[in-house]
C-alpha cells in the first residue's frame, strides 16, 4: 500500500466517522457500469467545498488493491448493487491531487517528473521485479510495464485537474503543456480501467475542440443523471433537519437554490453541514473565499453586465448562452460568459431547462451585496441602505413615505432603462432589499383571477408581519392598481394571511416622473 499509488482509505473513514456523514455511495453503480467501456472517462466540475475530494475519496477506497474497504462500506447504500463484491479493492489506483503537485513544482514539466518520482517510489516498496527495469523510462511506459507483470488495470482519481487554469491564468504554454501530457497519459492506454477527474472547471477548449475529448463531463451546467451527486438533495437535508432538530425552511432559506435535472432542490454541502454543527445559520462557503474573487468578475466592463447584476438582485433570472465558454477564467468574449463562470464557481445558479441564471439563496445573496458595495457601486448600496426604511414605511402605510423612496431608488440605478412595467419591477424588487429577511418574494405569482407583480409572502418566524401584495402600473394610477388587486381576487390566493394583508399599488407617470403610492389594508 502506498501513498499515490494503492493509497489507504483513511480519508474516506474519517468521512464515515464524521458526526454528519451523508451517504453518496451509489455513484459507484456508475462507475462501475463503465469501467472498461468507452465511457470510463469521467469529468466531474464542482464548485469548492461541493463533496468533490470526499467522493474521490471514496472511490480510492473502494477500488484501491488490498485496502480490505469491506467494513467500511458495511452499512452503505451500495452494498445492495450486484456490482459491489465484483469491483471491491481490486484495482491499482492511482490518486493524485494536482494542486499538491504544483504548488511544489517550478513549471509543468517537473510537475511531472514529481509525480513519476512519487509513483515509482510506491512501485520500489511492492514486491515486484521491476523498479529497475523501469526506473529510467517514462510514466506511460512504467504504468504499462507493471499493467502487463501484473494484469491488474488501473483506476485514475484526479482532484483538482483544473489548478493549472486557475493559478497559470494567461500562461496558454503552461496549459497546453498540461493537457498534452494528461492527454498522453491517459487516452488510448491499455491499463485504464477508469479515470475519475474532479475539479471547479469544465475541460477547457482550444477552439472547438479539446484535447481531453475522451471525457464524459458532468458539471453545473449540465450535471446529467449524476446530478444527486452535485450537493446535499431535499430528502438529505430534510433527514438531517429531523435529525438535529434544525427548521427546514430556513435551511432552504439560506443554502438551497441550486436546481439541476428536473428541478430537484440542490444544497450546499459544507454550509448545511456547518449551520447544524454550529446550531447557527450564517454565510459559511462564501467565507472560505473573499468576496475579492466575486467582484473582480462583475466589475468587468461587458455590455448589459452591470444591467444584468441588478437584475439578478432584484430577483430576476437572466437568460445565457453557455456554449461560447471555453471554460477557463480569463477568456471572454461577453457577459454570458462571465455570468457562465459563476454558475461552475457557485456563485448562481442554472436552470438547465429555461437557459437562465439566477441568485440561488441567501448566503450567496449576501455575497453578491458585499461584492457590489467592495466594487464601488454606489448608485446601487445607496439602494439597499434605504431598503429597510422603505419596507418600515410600507408597513406603517405612509404612501408618501414610500413613493419618496421608490422615486430615489429609481434615481440611483438611473442607468437603468426604465420603460415599462418590468424595469419598474426590477427598481421595487432591489429597493425591498432588505425584506428578504422576512419574506418569500414571489414575482408574477398566479393569485386568483391573474398574476400579481409581486407578492410578499411572510417567512415562517416572522408571521407577525402583514403579506403584501404589490401591483405595479404603468402611466396610469396606483388607485387603478389596488382596484385590479380587488377586482381579480388576489388576496384570496393568501387565504392563510388573509387577516393580515396589505394591498400596495405604484405607479409611474412617465410625464412627470413622479411615483404614486396607496396602501390599503385587505
Amino acid at each position: 500500500m502506498g501513498f499515490y499509488l494503492n493509497p489507504s482509505n483513511k480519508g474516506f473513514a474519517e468521512s464515515i466517522h464524521s458526526e454528519i456523514y451523508v451517504d453518496k455511495s451509489e455513484l459507484i453503480s456508475y462507475t462501475n457500469r463503465v469501467l472498461n467501456t468507452k465511457q470510463k472517462f469521467i469529468c466531474i466540475s464542482r464548485p469548492r467545498r461541493f463533496g468533490k475530494t470526499m467522493a474521490a475519496e471514496m472511490l480510492a477506497a473502494y477500488y484501491s488493491l488490498d485496502c480490505n474497504s469491506d467494513i467500511l462500506f458495511s452499512h452503505l447504500k451500495i452494498v445492495k448493487d450486484p456490482s459491489f463484491l465484483g469491483n471491491l479493492n481490486k484495482y491499482n489506483v492511482i490518486f493524485l491531487n494536482i494542486q499538491q503537485f504544483l504548488s511544489e513544482s517550478d513549471d509543468i514539466n517537473s510537475m511531472f517528473s514529481n509525480i513519476q518520482d512519487a509513483l515509482l517510489n510506491d512501485i520500489s516498496e511492492m514486491d515486484l521485479d521491476i523498479y529497475e527495469k523501469v526506473k529510467s523510462h517514462s510514466l506511460t511506459h512504467i504504468l504499462r510495464s507493471l499493467y502487463r507483470l501484473t494484469h491488474i488495470s488501473f483506476v485514475f482519481i484526479i482532484d483538482e485537474w483544473d489548478c493549472i487554469f486557475r493559478e497559470y491564468q494567461t500562461d496558454k504554454i503552461a496549459q497546453k503543456q498540461f493537457l498534452d501530457k494528461l492527454r498522453n497519459l491517459l487516452k488510448d492506454q491499455e491499463y485504464i480501467a477508469l479515470t475519475y477527474m474532479t475539479g471547479i472547471l469544465p475541460i477547457h477548449k482550444y477552439g472547438t475542440h479539446s484535447a481531453l475529448n475522451m471525457f464524459d463531463e458532468f458539471s453545473m451546467t449540465d450535471p446529467s443523471f449524476l446530478s444527486e451527486y452535485v450537493g446535499f438533495t431535499e430528502n438529505e437535508v430534510t433527514e438531517l433537519c429531523a435529525r438535529y432538530q434544525i427548521d427546514c425552511d430556513e435551511m432552504a432559506f439560506w443554502y438551497e437554490g441550486y436546481k439541476l435535472m428536473d428541478k430537484q432542490p440542490v444544497y450546499n454541502p459544507r454550509s448545511v453541514v456547518t449551520a447544524i454543527l454550529r446550531r447557527r445559520f450564517n454565510n459559511y462557503w462564501t467565507k472560505t473565499e473573499s468576496y475579492e474573487a466575486l467582484k473582480i468578475y462583475i466589475e468587468m466592463n461587458f455590455e448589459g453586465l452591470k444591467d444584468s447584476i441588478i437584475e439578478l438582485l432584484a430577483g430576476g433570472r437572466k437568460k445565457i448562452n453557455i456554449n461560447r465558454f471555453v471554460n477557463d477564467m480569463v477568456t471572454f468574449a461577453d457577459l454570458d460568459d462571465v455570468l457562465t463562470l459563476l454558475v461552475h464557481l457557485g456563485y448562481l445558479g442554472y436552470d438547465i431547462d429555461e437557459k437562465e441564471v439566477f441568485i440561488p439563496n441567501k448566503e450567496i445573496y449576501d455575497e453578491f451585496v458585499n461584492a457590489v458595495e467592495g466594487a464601488s457601486w454606489d448608485e446601487i448600496v445607496q439602494t439597499l441602505k434605504k431598503s429597510d426604511e422603505l419596507l418600515k414605511a410600507t408597513w406603517r402605510k405612509d404612501e408618501k413615505a414610500v413613493a419618496r423612496y421608490i422615486e430615489a431608488s429609481h434615481m440611483d440605478i438611473s442607468h437603468l432603462k426604465y420603460s415599462d412595467e418590468n424595469s419598474l419591477s426590477c427598481v421595487i424588487s432591489l429597493a425591498y432589499y432588505s425584506a428578504r429577511q422576512y419574506y418569500t418574494i414571489i414575482r408574477e405569482m398566479p393569485t386568483g383571477e391573474g398574476f400579481a407583480d409581486l407578492v410578499f409572502l411572510p417567512r415562517k418566524n416572522y408571521l407577525d408581519k402583514p403579506a403584501m401584495i404589490i401591483e405595479l402600473k404603468w402611466d396610469k394610477s396606483a388607485g387603478g392598481a389596488i382596484k385590479q388587486i380587488e377586482r381579480r381576487k388576489y388576496p384570496e390566493a393568501l387565504h392563510d394571511f388573509k387577516e393580515n394583508i396589505l394591498l400596495v399599488g405604484i405607479n409611474y407617470d412617465k410625464k412627470s416622473k413622479k411615483h404614486e403610492c396607496i396602501i390599503k389594508q385587505s
